[in-house]
């Protein structure tokens, strides 16, 4: 039932992206697994697109930041104004505050605001004038970026990139791909005419669900090992953190999920790990300048470690 669900909601983003159903699948992986994801693409491929589609098709609220140089984190989290009235403090909530939240051109603001995110993320709440807010379940934030080599942009600080499930990248679409969009586009914007297929507490179930699917001893040890090649790997300076580690198990727990599994296969695993992990790894500078890339280092690790034999046999 759940499969016909899922299902449903690619079918529907698919209305308004085209050609893009790898990372249309990822981005509901990471939405059920709990996690955030950063796209990071050239402007004008559908980041923006893609998240507004997601939140209209869950009927989730949906909220928007335009991240700019001169942002300020109380633009982000939200700020207590006083009211003569009432002679008291009262909160004015920030666009934070929403079920899916897109965070756009992240890196063009200032570390100290981009760090405003963090507890959002992580913690799920926000810490205002010393008052602790909880956020609205579920809380889903999918940051746009512009490559670093454009002008104007700073880059993310570790500790904010390590909070994202996956980074992702649209890509330009094929010739036919880009006239059947222009075609879509030419009576209507696509975005305004899909419908909600799923409902906000339907979503909530399936990322408790989510939770049930099985990850074998077997598979986890897949996973730590993976993590602990990229920290001793020679081209690489810190390798993958233990929260690292964690995200990967979530999304693969999600991915069986979404391909209609209640267990965890290696395949996953091997699917997932680039997108989980690259983003996570810093390289050494002479590995840089030689070009080396960090999904090509996870594909090496992956491919020179012994894949476990999956040792279960149910099947749903």
């Amino acid at each position: 039932m759940h499969s016909q669900r899922i299902e449903q909601l690619l079918n529907n983003i698919e209305k308004v992206i085209v050609g893009k159903r790898d990372i249309a699948e990822l981005s509901i992986t990471a939405l059920l697994a709990g996690g955030h994801v950063l796209l990071e693409d050239v402007p004008g491929v559908g980041k923006t697109m893609l998240v507004r589609a997601l939140a209209t098709s869950i009927g989730a609220q949906f909220k928007r930041i335009q991240f700019t140089p001169d942002l300020l984190p109380s633009d982000v989290s939200g700020v207590s104004i006083y009211n003569p009235q009432t002679m008291q403090f009262e909160f004015r909530p920030g666009p934070l505050i929403g079920n899916i939240v897109l965070a756009d051109e992240i890196n063009r603001t200032s570390p100290k605001t981009q760090a405003a995110l963090l507890e959002g993320m992580e913690e799920a709440s926000i810490t205002v004038d010393g008052t602790t807010i909880q956020l609205p379940k579920p809380f889903f934030v999918m940051a746009t970026q512009n490559p670093i080599e454009y002008e104007g942009t700073y880059p993310l600080p570790e500790a904010q990139l390590d909070r994202f499930i996956f980074k992702l990248k649209m890509g330009y679409p094929t010739k036919q791909q880009e006239m059947e969009l222009l075609k879509r586009a030419e009576q209507q914007i696509p975005v305004n005419q899909i419908k909600a297929v799923l409902t906000v507490e339907e979503l909530l179930k399936l990322q408790r669900d989510v939770q049930e699917v099985t990850v074998d001893d077997t598979i986890i040890s897949y996973i730590v090992d993976c993590a602990e090649a990229t920290r001793c790997h020679h081209s690489v300076a810190l390798g993958v953190s233990p929260r690292g580690s964690l995200a990967l198990m979530k999304a693969c727990q999600a991915y069986a999920f979404v391909k209609g599994r209640t267990f965890v296969l290696p395949d996953d695993v091997q699917y997932l790990a680039p997108y989980a992990f690259s983003h996570r790894l810093i390289l050494r500078p002479e590995a840089k300048y030689e070009g080396v890339e960090a999904a090509g280092i996870i594909r090496d690790i992956l491919g020179r470690l012994e894949v476990p034999v999956n040792r279960r046999s149910a099947t749903i």
